[in-house]
């Protein structure tokens, strides 16, 4: 994808409703079959995967293929490995969000509290090689801003004093705060807008149109689209949320998002968590990730992981848009498999180790 020109896993207590469209999920599986009926059909209708696929992940080995597109500059994967730990362990370790995304591309990464300070955002470094502000204006700046805020940085920035680009820095920590804040609570100030190119980005929109296209996620839990699409208005029960910051290595730039996370059990069987895109500096319009973790048929200590990622991106629209998007189909879908591997060793190992038992 381009970057600007200076310059993961990102990702209820309900039983799947009776009803004429989920009655096939409650149809049983294959006999002998190593995945929950529900889960299989949902992967086979939804997430086109074929009984090769799931014979191959019933043999532990990683799935992963790309989904179909339903837009323009839209890239979506799917992908899953069986892991021998309980899927508790799992959560357990998703909750702790700073921990389990660390990696060579997280730079640098941090929780947002219940009540987001300025202070979260304390470990958040913000340098000229993350971006430059000096000459951002409507329609040609470093990084995604909507224009009352790029308009706000030349006001209030003198660049000649020295310290300019710390303050710009700070300014920038300070509208971050607000956007979360905003997000959070519902209240109005929430960026709907980046005016940084010459085409204006409308992310809420994007993010709509993700989920519309993302079929799979009231599958998996009726409710959960709503409570997404107008959080956090429509609660749903005994989802768990909260929101983290990141800086991350991505193409030849650094970008900075913010991503909402929402884990909850659907049934004793599984865990479901999903992903959202609330601000990214870069690369990304919108993107939504859906995470299962869902217990092994015939083996309790088991347990079956599957992620599947909706992104859309402006760089993936317009010339040269087939290469990029062949480029980034191949680092999607390579992260995506380094990651469930990496999951994958990390459980298991930890199950293991004398303190784990």
């Amino acid at each position: 994808m381009r970057p600007k020109r200076s310059s993961s896993w990102r990702s209820p207590l309900l039983l799947l409703a009776l009803s004429a469209g989920s009655a096939g999920l409650l149809a049983a599986g294959p006999a002998g079959s190593d995945l929950q009926s529900q889960l299989r059909t949902i992967l086979v209708r939804d997430l086109k995967f074929s009984s090769d696929d799931l014979s191959d992940l019933e043999h532990g080995k990683i799935v992963k293929h790309s989904l179909p597109a339903t837009a323009p500059g839209e890239v979506a994967a799917i992908g899953g490995v069986r892991i021998r730990a309980s899927k508790d362990r799992f959560a357990a370790a998703y909750r702790d969000i700073v921990q389990f995304k660390k990696n060579a591309s997280v730079l640098e990464i941090g929780r947002f509290g219940q009540s987001p300070q300025l202070s979260d955002l304390d470990g958040l470094t913000i340098t000229r090689d993350d971006f430059d502000l000096r000459n951002c204006r409507v329609g040609e700046c470093d990084i995604r801003l909507p224009a009352a805020v790029i308009q706000r940085i030349a006001s209030e920035t003198d660049w000649q004093r020295p310290g300019a680009d710390q303050r710009a820095a700070l300014l920038f920590k300070h509208v971050l705060l607000d956007n979360v804040r905003s997000y959070a609570s519902g209240g109005p100030g929430r960026i709907t807008e980046y005016d940084d190119d010459k085409e204006p980005i409308r992310p809420v929109d994007d993010f709509l149109g993700l989920l519309k296209s993302s079929s799979y996620v009231d599958a998996m839990l009726p409710g959960l689209s709503a409570h997404l699409a107008s959080y956090p208005s429509e609660p749903l029960a005994g989802a768990e949320d909260f929101l983290y910051w990141s800086k991350e290595k991505f193409g030849i730039a650094p970008f900075i998002s913010v991503t909402h996370v929402t884990l909850v059990t659907s049934n004793p069987r599984e865990y479901i968590a999903t992903t959202r895109d609330v601000y990214s500096s870069r690369y990304f319009n919108a993107s939504l990730a859906l995470v299962v973790a869902s217990d092994s048929v015939s083996d309790p200590r088991s347990f079956y992981l599957f992620y599947a990622n909706r992104s859309r991106a402006s760089a993936l629209r317009g010339t040269f848009a087939r290469l990029r998007r062949s480029v980034v189909e191949r680092r999607v879908k390579g992260s995506l498999e380094e990651n469930l591997r990496a999951v994958k060793m990390r459980l298991e190992n930890a199950g293991s180790s004398p303190a784990a038992k």
